[in-house]
């Protein structure tokens, strides 16, 4: 908005430093200024051509500077340029978001979309790629321009692009005949070309998990996914002329042998993970600085930044003479990093303004001009209306012009009116915003402080977070979501047929009878049974996930009945649980609590203090929690959520609710870790607020618990958190309101009916920090009230992840690395018996850590201890099992080590990382495998599975799936569990959702009926539409369950969106699909081919369907009631078998019709 630049410009002190800079006379000094009068000066003086740097001492600091520029120009001009994490030694995979963040806002520069880059010290003093070669590199795609496949894909990889099968991830893309996919660098979307020839037909964005098009675009561009971009043959030629130049000596043989494994790969074709070591060579002679990008340098705090630059370059400077003696690098591999004397030299040659405090560094630097600006930086106003009152006043008294940022587009009219009632006259911003003396001008958004200039008498007072936040879009779920989980098969793996059971997935098989190719699924039962499945009969067909290992699980034997006595048990086990919960919840409905009242202006301000936004997900359960508590009923709701997704702050702003109308609120929790956790961030938040928190656990002495236990019974205490303590009989509560169960699953059942018994008629929340499934969740919808938070908070910044071969130097840097910036470190040793001589081994290479472990079969006191030294930083590295997925949230440790990644499944993998992250520093991961002689071909799928989970977030979807059925086994009872086990996650939802509906009086679900179809026609999938198995597997199972026309053409659109026109053996499956519902609707349950006949097996055939099949096929229709009951209707020659079945379908179908009218006129 150019009211903040106006303003600033009316100092004189500002117009004269724009002089400077345009005359070039620097460097200069600006003093005077705080983090918020610096962003906006450097929004005001980047005008027209100019392009700017600003340096701060960190990431955080360049953040917050990023985005209080966005926020004054009301649109994104400054771009965030973060530091990258060199990769000099081989790896298996490496996450690379940082490294896309900066080529996006370096290619945004070139674009001409990015007037300020900003950075932290670290970023610039890092080799970057040239901005000559960047500029070669940037593809701006049109409908103008040819488009050669061959080239650009070739082009592409040049640039770090990986092909794949599917482009799910940023830097994938994709080729399947005439439609390209990709994922640019910078997109929030991946995008669709579709193809005529050589020339672009169309372009569109499309959904990554659906592989729907969503909107169509004209035009967009490709940046690099690497900073290092090089041709093969040139990189190997130099690398040749370095190994040649290398003197013999015993060293330098490990170097070159190492320089030749790299040239080899180089040879093959092969992408090096470690190309970031040769950036000397690929860029020698060019400026490799982020300075060539831009024409001003501002950098704030001198002294800040040379502290902070001396200890990077001391950190690099000791990690490379580790490589070095590795023989990783030699000489001319160096200069990856500048020293801070370099980037004052490059800095220098733009226009260069610093940018302190307090005046600084004269006697390094000499100054051409000195400037001074009168200034204050103010706190951000927190919600409370006296306050803003006051200070408004105040202003305004003074003759001040005053800005005030806060609320949405919604309630800046009620802040208005509220203000003029106040006698502080307002006017809500308007295109000619004009400051008047004594006024206060009202907008939207919020800076990260307030300011003032005294010299012109400008005041900007700025609400403490932007509450209309941009939030993003919740994921609508298709309708075809739940079923896709069979695209994420492979062969080996269990899936359960609804007739046959369990048995192992063996591939599709194409079979030829009579000419006809036909595609079966292929299933392995118990012993040597083959089963092979009609695709069109993929429906019938679901992926085993069980929640628990699948690798004891037994196969089926067909044609035995125990599959049948298994399903039978399991579907009367449902209905007996569904029958209990529909009593329980019926009970429920009629016992009486107490109502709380509605929010008042108090609950307000405690929520607007809450510093961070708050996820869609977080709103809509705070909601509906408190609908719950407003109402008579007492409640009984599970909040669901992973660990850190902001559980805690829904439950505190229920217990603030409680407390508002005069009743007590107990926190229960399973250990005294937690318990002096959720204490200390109750006080935290309550702080500004009359409300008294205590805390009963063996952390408080007797003496101490017995005070507390006389004041809780006088109702002197508001808040009480505690372990199973609080539900002994010593523990009485004058006016208890609200009981608050934190991690529900881990309390004993004694305990758990325990607590049902003391909070009788009292709400209650339960907190569970095990994602459950969607499905479970509306299966069980009215009978179990569940809020989910599936949505991470916005400040989690990415895990720079790496995949790498058990090196033990690597690992020992990573450590160091992590304690020099005092954080701590998860080492996960998977193995009880060895954990021991692992932590000593640690402790060995790195005497002066801090060493601890932690197992499972720990005593609860002991495990307690534990993680209270890890929560109060008294251990540096914890060495443990896979116990941390159920941990104390730890924000300072932000290193995870994990060994044997490759024995784990994805969805530990993708719960264990998110342990770390957690605070606004950069966290690391490293998955490491052992590499043996010959990797079984189990481990090797999920090593590659992990790779491509790291570089591309893919499969994803699998980890969180599976992590959800682990904790839809937490929520249903042990007994539940083991019939989960029994059939399969899908199978048991499918049968408790029939019961839950039968308890209800609901009709059950129709397709209760199966029906198999197996006619000779040309039905299937050819590889050279859909090349990919496990696409073509999602297919034939989205056509198996197509029921209407508008499925129908949903299918086409899609197969045509995704793969182009669809061929007619496609069209032919489509058409086999849709009758078989109506089949089903006749009561048919097996159509097949055989002797020259349709056979349709039904026992529901009436005399008149027979009479008209008769009267149409003269003599070729015939009726059996022996064994199974069929009528069968000979085939002619060259007579089409689906237009056949099609016929004698739509007869029976149009006689059932009529007989249905007919039979209320015979009644009447």
């Amino acid at each position: 908005m150019e009211i903040f630049r106006r303003v600033i410009k009316e100092l004189p002190t500002v117009r004269d430093l724009d002089k400077v800079i345009q005359e070039k006379d620097s460097p200069v000094c600006v003093t005077g200024l705080s983090g918020i009068h610096k962003a906006q000066l450097v929004y005001a003086l980047t005008e027209n051509e100019r392009i700017s740097l600003i340096v701060s001492d960190s990431e955080a600091a360049a953040r917050k500077i990023c985005d209080d520029i966005n926020m004054m120009a009301d649109k994104q001009i400054a771009f965030f340029y973060p530091s990258k994490e060199f990769v000099f030694t081989s790896m298996e995979g490496v996450s690379r978001e940082y490294e896309h963040i900066r080529l996006e806002t370096l290619s945004n520069v070139i674009k001409g979309n990015c007037k300020v880059i900003s950075a932290s010290i670290e970023a610039v003093m890092q080799m970057t790629v040239p901005k000559n070669v960047l500029e070669e590199n940037i593809l701006e795609i049109n409908s103008e321009k040819e488009f050669d496949i061959q080239q650009i894909s070739r082009k592409l990889v040049s640039m770090g692009y990986v092909k794949s099968e599917k482009t799910e991830g940023v830097s994938q893309f994709s080729v399947r005949g005439s439609i390209f996919d990709i994922f640019p660098v910078g997109s929030q979307q991946p995008v669709r070309i579709e193809l005529w020839g050589d020339e672009i037909d169309s372009i569109n964005y499309f959904d990554a998990e659906t592989q729907r098009r969503t909107e169509s675009i004209e035009k967009f561009f490709v940046a690099p996914a690497l900073e290092t971009i090089f041709d093969r043959n040139v990189l190997t030629e130099k690398i040749e002329q370095l190994q040649n130049s290398l003197t013999k000596s015993r060293h330098n043989d490990k170097v070159s042998s190492k320089l030749q494994y790299d040239i080899e790969l180089l040879k093959s074709d092969v992408v090096i993970s470690n190309a970031d070591k040769y950036m000397p060579l690929i860029y020698d002679g060019f400026d490799t600085t982020v300075f060539s990008y831009v024409n001003t340098v501002w950098l704030s705090e001198y002294s800040a930044l040379y502290e902070r630059a001396k200890n990077i370059l001391s950190q690099h400077t000791q990690d490379l003479s580790l490589l070095l003696d590795e023989g990783e690098l030699c000489k001319r591999l160096e200069g990856y990093v500048l020293s801070f004397s370099k980037v004052k030299f490059h800095a220098e040659k733009c226009p260069c303004i610093w940018l302190n405090t307090f005046m600084q560094g004269s006697e390094h630097i000499e100054y051409k001009k000195l400037f001074h600006i009168e200034a204050s930086q103010n706190s951000a106003w927190g919600g409370e209306m006296r306050q803003l009152t006051d200070d408004l006043s105040s202003y305004c008294r003074n003759g001040y012009r005053v800005i005030l940022m806060a609320g949405s587009e919604k309630t800046l009219p009620i802040i208005k009116d509220d203000l003029n009632n106040s006698g502080i006259p307002c006017d809500i911003i308007s295109r000619d915003e004009c400051l008047l003396k004594g006024r206060v001008l009202l907008m939207c958004g919020s800076l990260s402080a307030g300011f003032e200039y005294p010299e012109n008498k400008i005041a900007v007072v700025t609400q403490a977070k932007a509450m209309q936040a941009k939030r993003r879009k919740l994921r609508k779920h298709s309708r075809g979501e739940e079923i896709r989980n069979l695209s994420d098969i492979s062969v080996g793996d269990l899936v359960v047929h609804a007739l046959h059971g369990i048995g192992r997935f063996a591939g599709i098989k194409k079979l030829e009878l009579e000419g006809i190719t036909k595609d079966y699924i292929t299933i392995q039962y118990a012993g040597t049974d083959t089963l092979y499945v009609p695709v069109t009969q993929l429906d019938m067909v679901s992926r085993y996930i069980s929640g628990g290992r699948s690798e004891g699980v037994k196969l089926n034997k067909l044609s035995s009945t125990e599959w049948q006595r298994t399903r039978n048990n399991v579907k009367k086990a449902v209905k007996d649980m569904a029958g209990e919960l529909i009593a329980l919840y019926a009970k429920r409905q009629q016992s009486k609590g107490f109502a709380f009242s509605e929010d008042d202006s108090m609950q307000r301000d405690f929520e607007e203090r809450f510093p961070y936004t708050e996820t869609d997900d977080q709103l809509q359960s705070i909601e509906e929690i408190k609908a719950d508590m407003m109402k008579q009923q007492p409640m009984d709701r599970l909040l669901c959520g992973d660990v850190g997704f902001g559980k805690t702050e829904v439950a505190l702003r229920a217990a603030f609710k409680c407390v508002l109308d005069g009743k007590q609120c107990a926190i229960l929790v399973p250990t005294t870790v937690l318990a002096l956790q959720h204490y200390q961030t109750a006080l935290k938040r309550f702080e500004y607020f009359p409300i008294k928190v205590e805390l009963l656990s063996r952390f408080r002495t007797p003496k101490q618990q017995t005070e507390i236990l006389k004041n809780l019974k006088l109702g002197k205490i508001d808040i009480i958190i505690g372990t199973h303590r609080l539900v002994q009989k010593d523990v009485i509560f004058k006016d208890l309101g609200l009981a608050i169960i934190d991690e529900e699953q881990r309390f004993g059942v004694a305990h758990k009916e325990k607590f049902k018994k003391s909070f009788v008629g009292i709400d209650v929340l339960t907190l569970s920090a095990t994602p459950i499934p969607r499905t479970l969740n509306m299966a069980m919808s009215g009978i179990r009230d569940m809020s989910v938070i599936e949505e991470p908070p916005q400040d989690r910044h990415p895990v720079q992840t790496y995949v790498l071969e058990h090196n033990t130097g690597v690992l020992v840097q990573a450590i160091s690395k992590e304690l020099k910036r005092g954080g701590q470190v998860y080492y996960i040793h998977n193995r009880i018996d060895t954990i021991t001589a692992c932590t000593a081994r640690l402790q060995q290479l790195l005497p002066e850590a801090r060493i601890a472990y932690a197992h499972g079969q720990m005593t609860e006191e002991k495990m307690s201890e534990i993680w209270r030294q890890l929560v109060e930083h008294e251990i540096d590295v914890l060495v443990c099992t896979t116990i941390i997925e159920t941990g104390v949230d730890v924000p300072n440790v932000n290193t995870l080590i994990i060994e044997d990644a490759d024995y784990l499944g994805l969805s530990q993998l993708y719960q264990l990382r998110g342990r770390v992250g957690r605070s606004n520093r950069r966290a690391y991961a490293y998955f490491t495998f052992r590499k043996e002689k010959v990797l079984t071909e189990v481990a090797q799928k999920r090593l590659n599975a992990i790779k491509e989970f790291t570089q591309f977030g893919s499969g994803f979807r699998i980890a969180l799936r599976d992590l959800e059925i682990r904790g839809a086994g937490g929520i249903l009872s042990g007994k539940q569990h083991g019939h989960m086990e029994a059939v399969g996650y899908d199978m048991y939802l499918k049968l408790l959702s029939e019961a839950i509906a039968e308890e209800k009086g609901e009709a059950p679900p129709e397709d209760t009926i199966e029906c198999t179809v197996d006619v000779q026609i040309d039905a299937h999938i050819p590889e050279t539409y859909i090349e990919s198995l496990n696409q073509r597997l999602d297919i034939y199972k989205k056509i198996a369950t197509v029921k209407t026309e508008e499925d129908k053409s949903d299918i086409i659109d899609e197969l045509i969106d995704r793969y182009g026109e669809p061929p007619k053996s496609v069209t032919g499956l489509l058409k086999v699909a849709m009758l078989r519902n109506t089949a089903i609707e006749l009561g048919i349950t097996e159509i097949t081919q055989r002797n020259g006949c349709l056979v349709f097996y039904t026992v529901l055939v009436t005399a008149q369907q027979l009479l008209d099949l008769s009267d149409s096929f003269n003599g070729r229709v015939s009726f059996t009631e022996i064994k199974k009951p069929n009528v069968s209707v000979r085939i002619e020659k060259n007579e089409n078998p689906v237009k056949l079945m099609e016929k004698v379908l739509s007869i029976m179908l149009e006689t059932k019709h009529r007989e249905a009218k007919q039979l209320p006129q015979k009644k009447n």
